[in-house]
């Protein structure tokens, strides 16, 4: 009932922007400078055109389409998540999970080593548009938004990274 109420809340209302926070969810090792690799280049009427209305709404709007609509949340297919704005890697299909919230989970960002997420394609935002706080993850390239990582995953980094797919280009891996 709890994981259907937070799909509902997550519906219901948009996300704001935050600010960046290094290192795993709760650590309170927030800074409030860019991490990025470089600034977004695009304006936001480049963006409008580049992207579709859903993609724009929740990449660059900080939005959330709802659970249980997006292409890749049963995708078992083995290969690469990539931002749907910059192509960078995001997640390994071998990381993820069915979690049963909606929207396709992962246990880790490609890229992560043990709990260092230096060398990921993705940063972590302090996120209180809910009026609690939660982690925002975004593309470390671009500064999209991609979704929300939860301290309840599966074992050994127990974390849940809650990603939006219309935010994913998945490409599979060639045989």
């Amino acid at each position: 009932m709890a994981r259907l109420l937070r799909a509902l809340l997550l519906w219901l209302f948009r996300e704001s922007p935050g600010r960046v926070v290094r290192g795993r969810a709760g650590s309170g090792s927030g800074v409030s400078e860019s991490l990025t690799k470089r600034e977004p280049t695009l304006t936001k009427a480049e963006w409008q055109k580049k992207l579709t209305p859903e993609q724009f709404y929740v990449t660059r709007e900080k939005g959330t389409e709802p659970p249980f609509s997006g292409i890749y949340l049963n995708n078992k297919e083995s290969g690469m998540y990539h931002c749907v704005c910059c192509d960078s890697p995001l997640f390994s299909s071998e990381k993820k999970f069915c979690s049963g919230t909606g929207w396709p989970s992962f246990s880790e960002a490609h890229g992560t080593s043990g709990s260092d997420e230096s060398h990921a394609g993705i940063l972590r935002r302090l996120d209180t548009s809910l009026g609690s706080a939660r982690t925002e993850v975004i593309c470390k390239q671009c500064e999209a938004h991609l979704g929300h990582v939860f301290p309840d995953g599966p074992g050994p980094s127990g974390q849940r990274f809650c990603i939006n797919s219309v935010a994913l280009k998945f490409k599979p891996n060639k045989h």
